[in-house]
């Protein structure tokens, strides 16, 4: 045991034995005194530099602090809204740190690598741009046909050219699970979407099943990179074009049309079908209601002669000379009903020819 320490009264600050504590108020050791740390830091320091505890070391001193405030300062560092700070320990990624004002063991224990999370990274697959390619004048693409020829599920050629749109998700994984993210993403998208068309027929790829297409290959390129741990995001799939190859593709545009006019003649007899099926079914539908109609008007007609003949049949029976001079009257009642008439009473005027006006009579038919 040290003598300032037996000095002390066994107690490392300076504190009475039996902890009754500097003030004697038995509330425990007495607090450090700070000057006397740093003067016995400062002795110290002062014993391993040269010229012992002369005067001429303290600027040293001084200097030596300052310097290893600044070093430990240098450990803040600023994390952007958009980036992700990547914490390295002797080159070894330790962890991942967010936006905002962060620390770190200063240099050369840690280091940090803040890459852009937010930025929309494109990869162009079957065609590059000229400013890609290399050339001076901008405005084309030129064409890439080892990767944009892909063989379909019904055995005919396409050519694709799509673009793959990616973002680091976690910038831990993409620095130091990966070698070359942009190959690796490259590599996934263009294995993804020979998948995809070799499943498929050509005539959905070249019209109607691009959206299918784009869906189901960004589904296979997140799952090629999940495997591989890279920390990338694909956020879209993007089909820039797709035709035949260039040596058939005049044919194939003949065929087109020809299709299309065969889908439109389709799509007219259908629409002449809609209009007149319907009517010809209602004119059908309008003579059978009238034949009903029809049938029960003449069912309805004979029943009710039917019921006439037997009530006056029923009458003859019970009074046949009755009957029969009814008959008579009404029989003659509807003969004569639109002739004129003269009756001439058979006893009348005792022997005096009657006076037929026939003047009046012609005058009547006249009218």
């Amino acid at each position: 045991m040290s003598d300032d320490f037996k000095q002390s009264g066994g107690s490392p600050w300076g504190s009475p034995p039996g902890g009754g504590g500097g003030n004697g108020s038995g509330r425990g050791p007495t607090p450090p005194d700070i000057d006397k740390i740093i003067r016995e830091l400062q002795d110290k320091i002062k014993k391993f530099l040269p010229g012992g505890t002369s005067s001429g070391s303290k600027p040293i001193i001084l200097g030596l602090l300052i310097v290893g405030f600044i070093w430990l300062a240098s450990g803040l560092y600023r994390v952007l809204p958009d980036e992700q700070g990547v914490v390295l320990r002797f080159g070894k990624f330790v962890k991942t740190t967010q936006p905002g004002l962060n620390y770190h063991i200063p240099f050369p224990v840690e280091t940090v690598k803040t890459p852009k999370v937010t930025k929309v990274n494109r990869m162009d697959i079957g065609f590059r741009s000229e400013r890609d390619s290399g050339f001076s004048s901008g405005g084309g693409v030129a064409d890439v046909p080892q990767e944009s020829l892909m063989l379909t599920g019904d055995e005919n050629i396409v050519n694709i050219d799509f673009s793959v749109f990616w973002v680091i998700k976690d910038a831990g994984n993409f620095l130091f699970k990966i070698q070359d993210p942009e190959g690796t993403v490259k590599a996934a998208a263009e294995t993804a979407m020979r998948e995809v068309i070799a499943k498929s027929d050509i005539q959905p790829i070249l019209t109607e099943g691009r959206s299918k297409i784009e869906l189901e290959t960004q589904e296979i390129i997140q799952a090629i990179l999940d495997d591989y741990e890279s920390g990338i995001q694909i956020t879209q799939v993007q089909t820039q074009k797709a035709d035949p190859p260039d040596q058939v593709i005049d044919a194939f545009r003949d065929v087109q049309a020809a299709r299309a006019d065969m889908e439109r003649s389709k799509n007219e007899a259908e629409a002449y079908a809609n209009d007149v099926i319907p009517r010809a079914r209602g004119e059908a539908q309008k003579i059978l209601q009238a034949a009903e109609a029809y049938k029960k008007e003449v069912v309805a007609k004979a029943e009710g002669e039917a019921s006439r003949f037997l009530a006056i049949y029923n009458e003859y029976k019970n009074a046949k000379v009755v009957t029969q001079e009814r008959m008579y009257l009404e029989t003659m009642e509807k003969v004569l009903a639109d002739i004129d008439k003269v009756i001439i009473e058979k006893n009348a005027g005792s022997g005096v020819v009657p006076y037929l006006p026939l003047p009046e009579l012609k005058k009547k038919v006249t009218n």
